[in-house]
């Protein structure tokens, strides 16, 4: 349940990452989109074997490619791990394996989401087909994530996939705002129209533009911008939000469980949640922005490590023993 919810938030992301990229193409910009999707290359983890280069350039055939093959490749390679295919396959097997534990509807959303996909899937890039494509994760993902509200009993499994999901939108979040404190807020002047377009898009890839406006108007500014993602309460995709409803799966997983090491999972979980529950964007701002969110990532990989010791890991021995 956990990597079968990992997986499908991470498709999902995958997915409005690189939608949004491709709308953003009319900036013609030689210098903008080639930042730009190297951008998108290091919010999906840098996958080996892909690159970047403006069409035709030749350079290193094999491992630079055009925009369309790459993103093909980010589409539909079930070799590339990052890739959206290879996430829908790998949570369509995890919930193979899971089958008694998940509702018939959630099985039908996932089985057919993956026939979907295996039918749009082509050994050649398409655009015909992307254009479709695209679509159909975001769709297909939130309608799984609908029927699993709905049709699952809220108890510990229900939980786990909560666990999986908001720990994968925290980790995508704080990487992409890493990237993106890097690459954009401290790298250019925030005058410049590629920059303003860079900024929409961010919002965007969060759908966060409307909430965004609802509380700051258009004033885009690189202070207002990470305050949102990173800090706001209440909108589903900012990182505070994940991370508190992260923790608030794993309390209800640990009250069901009672597990010995889940007390020790919790305070580092807690410290976590403290972390952006009394932060000002002033003082983020005032210290190291890249250095407040590399250890936001080290936390998200520590409880990760911590899920798999005392839940997974703890369960293969004991089953092991029996």
């Amino acid at each position: 349940m956990y990597w079968t919810s990992r997986y499908l938030e991470r498709a999902e992301h995958t997915a409005r990452l690189i939608d949004i990229n491709m709308g953003l193409m009319l900036d013609r910009s030689r210098v903008s989109a080639e930042r730009r999707w190297q951008r998108v290359l290091a919010a999906v983890g840098a996958a080996p074997g892909l690159g970047w280069q403006e069409e035709g350039d030749g350079s290193e055939p094999g491992r630079w490619l055009g925009v369309t093959a790459l993103v093909h490749a980010l589409c539909f390679d079930t070799t590339k791990h990052a890739s959206i295919t290879a996430c829908i396959f790998g949570a369509r097997e995890n919930a193979r394996q899971i089958r008694d534990e998940i509702s018939t509807e959630q099985w039908q959303r996932l089985n057919g989401l993956f026939h979907e996909i295996s039918r749009l899937r082509t050994a050649s890039p398409s655009e015909r087909n992307l254009a479709e494509f695209l679509p159909t994760i975001i769709d297909g993902v939130h309608l799984f994530q609908g029927v699993t509200d709905t049709t699952l009993s809220h108890g510990e499994g229900w939980h786990v996939l909560r666990v999986g999901k908001y720990l994968e939108r925290a980790w995508s979040l704080t990487t992409l705002l890493d990237v993106y404190e890097r690459e954009v807020f401290l790298g250019e002047d925030s005058d410049d129209a590629g920059e303003y377009l860079a900024w929409v898009g961010l919002l965007r890839i969060c759908t966060a533009f409307e909430a965004f406006c609802r509380v700051h108007t258009a004033d885009l500014t690189h202070e207002r911008i990470l305050e949102f993602l990173l800090l706001d309460p209440d909108f589903p995709h900012t990182v505070r939000y994940a991370v508190d409803a992260l923790h608030s799966a794993l309390e209800a997983i640990q009250q069901c469980t009672r597990t010995q090491r889940g007390g020790e999972l919790m305070r580092m979980a807690g410290r976590l949640k403290a972390t952006l529950g009394f932060a000002q964007v002033g003082e983020i701002l005032a210290q190291d922005p890249v250095k407040y969110l590399r250890r936001i990532l080290e936390q998200c990989r520590e409880i990760h490590d911590l899920i798999y010791a005392v839940y997974i890991q703890y369960s293969v021995e004991a089953a092991l023993a029996v």
